[in-house]
């Protein structure tokens, strides 16, 4: 199957702005029917997406890639509770990677975060390589975090100066965002 050419400028539009069913085809056609049992879904369970930090690369009307922001939280052992958002998923249509369109999702999608005061204290499971290198992401805060599911501990990565570094659960966020 070839890929349909993109012949107009990249858009990034406000995820609302795209009908769900095409937002989960995208997602299912990039990462497969079985996402859903992934641990990072387990995280945010329950949770909607923050609509002021997801968004949708288009081309014309042609869906590109999407991403997601979802509030979740970080239960400590000690009690601590830290509201955090979870990035991800970062989804690009199989026929249109490796063109930077991630990136350009992430940027804007990390972007947004900050101009609504959510970037001090992110976190995703993701390249260690890529998230590190492109966004400042990494595992070093992460290492006596516990998760509903399997996760590769390098790949459990986050960023801001609200990250706990302590031992504790991510879960969902169980009050409202303010």
């Amino acid at each position: 199957m070839v890929a349909p050419k993109i012949d107009s400028p990249i858009d990034i539009v406000p995820i609302a702005h795209i009908a769900a069913e095409r937002v989960e085809m995208l997602l299912d056609h990039a990462f497969g029917a079985a996402r859903h049992e992934r641990t990072a879904y387990r995280i945010r369970a329950g949770m909607s997406v923050i609509p002021e930090a997801s968004f949708a690369a288009l081309s014309g009307t042609l869906l590109l890639g999407t991403i997601q922001c979802w509030p979740i939280r970080f239960a400590g052992d000690d009690s601590t509770d830290v509201d955090m958002v979870q990035i991800g998923p970062v989804a690009v249509d199989p026929a249109h990677q490796q063109g930077g369109i991630g990136r350009m999702l992430t940027s804007h999608a990390l972007d947004a975060a900050a101009e609504h005061d959510m970037a001090d204290a992110l976190t995703l499971i993701g390249d260690p390589e890529y998230y590190g290198r492109f966004f400042g992401f990494d595992a070093s805060r992460t290492t006596r975090w516990r998760v509903p599911g399997p996760v590769e501990r390098h790949r459990l990565l986050a960023r801001g100066s609200a990250v706990p570094d302590r031992a504790g659960i991510l879960g969902p966020r169980i009050h409202a965002l303010v």
